[in-house]
C-alpha cells in the first residue's frame, strides 16, 4: 500500500466540546470533494450523540457519510490502493491502536485527519490523543467560548445533576444525563482534583 506520488501524513483538528471540530473535520471534507480525491470518514460507533447513522454530525448538524467501526483495526479493512485521505473523528474513544494505524496510513501516503478532545473533563489528556498530537504533522487547536466568563474555552466541564463532575466519576458514560459546556482554565472545576490521596 506505499504510494510513492503521494504525501502522507498527520493532521489532528483538537479542543473542547462546542470549539467546531467535527465542523471542521467537515469542511475539510468538503475540499477533499471539490478536489476529487478518493477519502473515507470513520467515527466510532459510541458517538451516537446526534446520529445513529452512518455519518458524522456537528454541533450546527452538519453532517458527512461515515463508516461506524468498534475499533481502530477495523480501518484497515476498508482500506484500498484507490484512498488518498481518511478523516477519523472523536478519536478519544478509540483504542491506542489508532497511533500506530495513523502512522501506518500517513507512512503508506494517506493524508490523515484525525478529530478530537485533546482533554477529558476532568482537563486531563484524553486516550491515545496525546500520542496523536505527537506524531502529527500538523495540529489545528480550536477553542470555544467559556459559559461563565466569555473568554477562550478550552476544557470541558461536564455536569452531573447541576454539579461539576469529580474527580472519581467515571470518565465515559454513554447514554447518560450529563451535560457539557465549555469553560476557560480557570472557570473549570473538578472536585477533589487537588486532593492529596
Amino acid at each position: 500500500m506505499y504510494h510513492a506520488f503521494r504525501n502522507g501524513f498527520i493532521e489532528v483538528v483538537c479542543g473542547p466540546m462546542f470549539a467546531g471540530k467535527t465542523e471542521e473535520l467537515i469542511r475539510r471534507a468538503k475540499r477533499l470533494k471539490y478536489a476529487k480525491q478518493n477519502y473515507l470518514v470513520f467515527k466510532p460507533t459510541i458517538d451516537n450523540r446526534y446520529s445513529t447513522k452512518a455519518e458524522i454530525v456537528s454541533h450546527s448538524l452538519l453532517t458527512e457519510s461515515a463508516i461506524l467501526v468498534n475499533s481502530s483495526s477495523e480501518i484497515l479493512e476498508h482500506m484500498n490502493d484507490s484512498i488518498e485521505a481518511v478523516i477519523i473523528d472523536e478519536a478519544q474513544f478509540f483504542d491506542k491502536g489508532i497511533v500506530k494505524i495513523a502512522d501506518q496510513l500517513a507512512d503508506s501516503g494517506i493524508r490523515v485527519i484525525i478529530g478530537g478532545l485533546d482533554r477529558d473533563f476532568k482537563g486531563e489528556p484524553f486516550g491515545p490523543m496525546p500520542e496523536l498530537l505527537a506524531i502529527a504533522e500538523f495540529v489545528t487547536k480550536l477553542s470555544a467560548i467559556c459559559v461563565k466568563t466569555g473568554t477562550p474555552a478550552t476544557r470541558t466541564q461536564r455536569i452531573i445533576n447541576g454539579r461539576p463532575a469529580g474527580v472519581n466519576d467515571p470518565l465515559i458514560v454513554v447514554g447518560a444525563s450529563d451535560s457539557y459546556e465549555p469553560r476557560a482554565r480557570h472557570a473549570h472545576e473538578v472536585p477533589g482534583k487537588y486532593d492529596k490521596k
